[in-house]
């Protein structure tokens, strides 16, 4: 029996705690990234004139460094723009609220005021991925009775627009004046995160509304119809209204900074839009996941400047806007059943990125360090996309990336598996690097083996040297992961989440070992081999099917009984709604369909409480009768990985392995129909349409395809 002893390393051992630039998700606020149409993300200094002073603008009672709580906020989005609102839809200045573009902040106050009233809320809720509706209504003198006369809707997007429409139910004409306060500090996202947002800047009458500059940046409000008065001084517009009985009219906003918008259809040449991918069965929520999931993966896309044809996913909303190279990867490898263009294009950018022969490293795709819970250091995301990008490659091939294609990023995938060559320990493992210089992770050593084992067979299969010795090197590793990381105890044992420097293993239960699971595609529709034995993988299905990790709305980040554990920690305790993805594939595919079945609906419940927006991690609480999901305070919402995972749920059920250069496609759906009849259509293999139907018997059956593909076992 293996000592069961728990070193501590990472925080608190030598060489000591990652620095907090180096976190990922969610980042400090002195490290979050701007907002984006492409690039790396990059730490945004605090400036100058918000280092002190009051501020209007100031959350009472948060600690400057504090990340403000986002989960009550709706937030639209469409890269670069983002609106993050309150539920009452009024813009007070208060947190994170306002309309963003490339990271700044434009509008910090949009508060209307209707017969020298606030209108009375009565619903905010988001109607797009870009977009929110805002109701209210307004009770003035003239009305007849005790009902409210006058209704206001204001349809909110993060392009820079807002309609405000204000309608009448009166039998007689109303006349009133409106009046639109707004205010804006240009501050950067993340020194408003920071809660150090300076002053309100002065503004100026500008046109048909209000202008601010400074220090280089600007923002224009312009107002259709032109108001009747503007005050400068107080940065309020004013018009007066006359409505006719059960008459309306309508005030539309412009918000314009200096640097052009997104630009129109920026999604199309990548991923289908949610009209054209569609989901149905009995299950009416398949539907609804499927959409929001598409069109949030769409509001995520930014570009490469330098190459603005290549388009990719940034991490989330509101804290990582920019690139993030892992994320971005298993976004556009969870996605492709939609298609392979997001893969190529996310591909092609990372493989500009990678370390050229004259750094040390070469292959590697940099990126950040991330937080990986109390008691493991920090992982590399750069490693975790390095070993990610053969394997991505490799399984985009399987789904119809073109030949051409395939050969154009060959060589970048084999630079990166040169990398793991020169990584790779005499001991055959990969180490981290780093805080915690040394320390064997088993989540890493899950993606090394993957990247051995895809890479291996992708050279073999485009005849180019060394694929036997990288296919040899995969089964190496598996005989050697079975034998040194499985730690023995009363409960039958566990894989070690990792080794420290000295051969110690760590045995903490977490939802790392999900992707012990995680294999891969390989030819003929086959799953690739994975790390652990059939007995060691039927052992980790019954533990991350168990109570302990299984919380009923997705799989735990650490186990209730393990040291550390945090229903909120966003790698101690909360779900990711990734690694539950990830789970739910590994189990089914590796035959263990209870499992995979409870921490399915388990997601699915979640998405339908979050209004079937996916946030990236909700706390671990567990499930109880007539409950329901507890978000986490400051989780991206959206997030990629998150919106990506409700694809890769729904084509589990349906068990679509592909392989598109043997012309022919496997069927292997979930037996016990968790969700009854289920139709999949707009998905693609091999460049084509392809539509795919599981019966409620469990039977799957291919609707659409191309013509050359064959129905395989």
């Amino acid at each position: 029996m293996v000592s069961t002893a728990l070193p501590r390393v990472g925080k608190g051992a030598a060489p000591g705690p990652v620095p907090p630039e180096a976190h990922e998700g969610p980042l400090p606020p002195t490290a979050l990234p701007r907002a984006s149409d492409g690039g790396a993300p990059v730490p945004v200094p605090v400036p100058a004139r918000a280092q002190g002073g009051s501020s209007p603008l100031r959350t009472p009672g948060r600690t400057p460094g504090e990340l403000p709580a986002v989960h009550a906020a709706l937030i639209c989005v469409a890269l670069p723009g983002l609106v993050v609102s309150p539920e009452h839809g009024q813009l007070t200045g208060r947190g994170l609220e306002g309309f963003y573009q490339h990271g700044r902040r434009l509008l910090s106050r949009c508060q209307l005021r209707v017969a020298g009233r606030d209108p009375i809320s009565v619903q905010g809720r988001s109607i797009s991925s870009d977009g929110a509706r805002f109701l209210a209504v307004v009770r003035t003198t003239a009305d007849a009775g005790p009902d409210p006369e006058i209704s206001v809707e204001r349809l909110r997007r993060a392009d820079g627009t807002e309609r405000i429409t204000l309608a009448s139910s009166s039998a007689r004409p109303v006349r009133f004046p409106v009046e639109i306060a707004l205010g804006t500090d240009l501050a950067d996202l993340a020194t408003v995160a920071a809660g150090r947002a300076g002053p309100e800047l002065p503004a100026s009458v500008h046109a048909s509304g209000m202008r601010w500059t400074s220090d280089g940046a600007h923002c224009a409000v312009t107002a259709q119809p032109p108001p009747t008065d503007a005050l400068a001084s107080a940065g309020v517009l004013r018009w007066a209204v006359e409505l006719p009985p059960g008459g309306a009219c309508v005030i539309q906003l412009h918000i314009r900074g200096g640097r052009p918008a997104r630009p129109p259809n920026l999604g199309a040449s990548v991923l289908p839009s949610s009209r054209e991918a569609r989901a149905e069965g009995d299950d009416p929520r398949v539907a609804a996941l499927l959409e929001r999931s598409i069109d949030d993966l769409r509001a995520l896309l930014i570009r490469d400047p330098a190459h603005p044809a290549d388009l990719h996913v940034a991490a989330g909303v509101p804290w990582r806007c920019g690139a993030a190279p892992a994320e971005a990867l298993w976004a556009a490898r969870m996605a492709l059943p939609l298609s392979t263009r997001l893969a190529a294009a996310t591909l092609r950018t990372l493989a500009r990125a990678q370390l050229t022969a004259r750094e040390p490293g070469l292959g590697r795709i940099p990126g950040p360090l991330r937080d990986a819970g109390p008691f493991l250091p920090p992982g590399c995301t750069g490693v975790e996309a390095t070993l990610a990008f053969p394997v991505v490659l490799a399984e985009a091939r399987r789904w119809g990336l073109s030949e051409p294609e395939v050969a154009q990023l060959l060589p970048a995938a084999e630079r990166c598996l040169r990398w793991l060559d020169a990584a790779l320990g005499d001991n055959g493992y990969l180490a981290e690097s780093g805080p915690g210089a040394g320390f064997v992770r088993a989540e890493t050593q899950a993606h090394a083996h993957r990247a051995a084992l895809l890479g291996g067979e992708l050279l073999r299969e485009c005849g180019r040297p060394g694929a036997d010795g990288w296919l040899a090197r995969a089964g190496a590793m598996r005989e050697r992961f079975r034998a040194e990381f499985w730690v023995d105890d009363l409960g039958g044992g566990r894989p070690a989440a990792g080794r420290t420097a000295d051969g110690r293993p760590v045995p903490l239960l977490g939802s790392g070992a999900a992707h012990l699971l995680d294999t891969g595609l390989l030819g003929g529709g086959r799953l690739a081999p994975g790390l652990l034995d059939a007995a060691g993988t039927e052992q980790v299905a019954r533990l991350l099917g168990g109570p302990a990790m299984d919380s009923g709305w997705g799989l735990r980040g650490l186990a209730v009984k393990e040291p550390g554990y945090n229903p909120y920690g966003h790698r101690a305790g909360a779900v990711r709604v990734h690694e539950s993805a990830v789970a739910v594939a590994g189990l089914a595919g590796a035959g263990h369909e209870k499992e995979a079945v409870a921490l399915l609906r388990g997601v699915l419940d979640a998405a339908e409480a979050f209004g079937h927006r996916l946030p990236e991690m909700y706390a671990g609480e567990q499930r109880t009768a007539g409950g329901v999901p507890v978000p986490h305070p400051a989780a991206c919402r959206p997030a990629a990985v998150a919106a990506a995972a409700g694809i890769q749920l729904l084509t589990t059920l349906a068990g679509i392995r592909p392989d598109a250069p043997g012309a022919s496609v496997a069927l292997h759906p979930l037996r016990s129909v968790p969700l009854g009849a289920v139709r999949l259509a707009g998905l693609s293999v091999g460049g084509e349409p392809f539509a795919v139907r599981v019966s409620r018997l469990g039977v799957g059956m291919v609707e659409q395809a191309a013509e050359w593909l064959q129905l395989g076992g």
